[in-house]
């Protein structure tokens, strides 16, 4: 429900206040150039920026006065977004690769396991280990559990534990980290 005698609220824009979006009285300005004018009155700073062709931006709202600086608006906000794309463009997402073992696996299927492994450390990502336990092996855990202590060793110096060894129903689950 709408009270009759209150306007609804101004729609907040996001960035900086632009021209007469300030509402100082005095600013302090700095030119096209990079100089600085010193503290200047509002309505003149933005007279300057219209002669020059470009805007009054505000840059520095929380001080006082508020510093502001004369530019071209448009080309300010184009960059500061080609700059948050790039950033976002350079970050890395960390995945979990998932490396599913056996208790009783061999040696050679185990030294593939052991490269793959390697291969996502070097890539950045954590590898989340299950050994699975079916039928009978469950009689045997120590088998598994020195299987995963063996790991632990063989990648002491390319990763840390994140997540120690834990069982979930009928297999274990560890999760290492690069280092």
């Amino acid at each position: 429900m709408r009270r009759p005698n209150k306007a609804p609220p101004a729609a907040s824009k996001d960035g900086p206040r632009i021209n007469d979006d300030i509402r100082n009285a005095q600013i302090q300005l700095i030119d096209q150039t990079g100089d600085n004018k010193g503290t200047v009155e509002t309505v003149v700073a933005i007279k300057m920026a219209q002669e020059a062709g470009m805007d009054l931006v505000e840059i520095s709202p929380n001080t006082s006065p508020p510093v502001c600086k004369i530019m071209d608006y448009g080309k300010y906000k184009y960059s500061a977004q080609k700059k948050a794309a790039e950033a976002r463009k350079r970050q890395k997402t960390v995945e979990i690769k998932e490396i599913k073992l056996r208790p009783m696996i061999d040696d050679h299927d185990y030294d593939v396991k052991m490269r793959a492994m390697q291969r996502f450390f070097e890539e950045g990502d954590k590898v989340k280990i299950t050994l699975r336990y079916r039928g009978r092996e469950m009689a045997h855990q120590e088998i598994g559990t020195k299987l995963l202590d063996k790991i632990k060793t063989d990648v002491a110096e390319l990763a840390k534990v994140e997540q120690d060894a834990r069982f979930e129903g009928r297999q274990v689950v560890m999760v290492l980290a690069p280092r």
